[in-house]
This record gives C-alpha cells, sequence and structure tokens, in this order.
C-alpha cells in the first residue's frame, strides 16, 4: 500500500476511529497524510500544540496511537508505526 492508496481509504478509517474511540478520532481528524515508506506513516498537524509538551498528553497520545494504529489494521489491513510531524 502507497500514500495514495492510504488517503483513499482515511475516512474509512476515521469512521472505525470515531465508533470505537471520539477522543482519538478528534486527535486525529485533522491530521495530514505527509509521508508513507511502507512501515511508518507520518501525520502532520495544522495545529501542533495539540500534540505539544506544554502539557502532559504522552499517556493519552500513546494510547490514541495505539488505537489508531489498531484500526488502520482492522480497516485496511496493514500493521504501521505512527510518527507525528
Amino acid at each position: 500500500m502507497d500514500l495514495a492508496q492510504l488517503r483513499q481509504q482515511w475516512n474509512s478509517v476515521l469512521d472505525q476511529l470515531e465508533r470505537i474511540d471520539r477522543i482519538a478520532w478528534i486527535s486525529f481528524f485533522d491530521a495530514r497524510l505527509a509521508e508513507f515508506d511502507g512501515q511508518t506513516l507520518h501525520l502532520d498537524f495544522s495545529d501542533s500544540r495539540k500534540f505539544g509538551s506544554a502539557h502532559e498528553y504522552s499517556e493519552i497520545r500513546d494510547r490514541q496511537i495505539t488505537t489508531l494504529k489498531t484500526v488502520i489494521k482492522e480497516v485496511l489491513g496493514i500493521e504501521v508505526e505512527i510518527s507525528l510531524v
């Protein structure tokens, strides 16, 4: 699967993510799929403060990333790593 194919199916991923974890959906719905090298999906955010270090979101962020990876596997059938840019 390449980046273009991921982009074509991204709404399906987000729809399933919303069903499972609305907070995770809110976190990722405005992400731009920046790059995919076959293993790591790089997500870019216009609002980078959402994952900034000014607040302690690391536990929540890790859980949301895990949920996103699970949904991508369910919907697209691929395992990916997530990188927040």
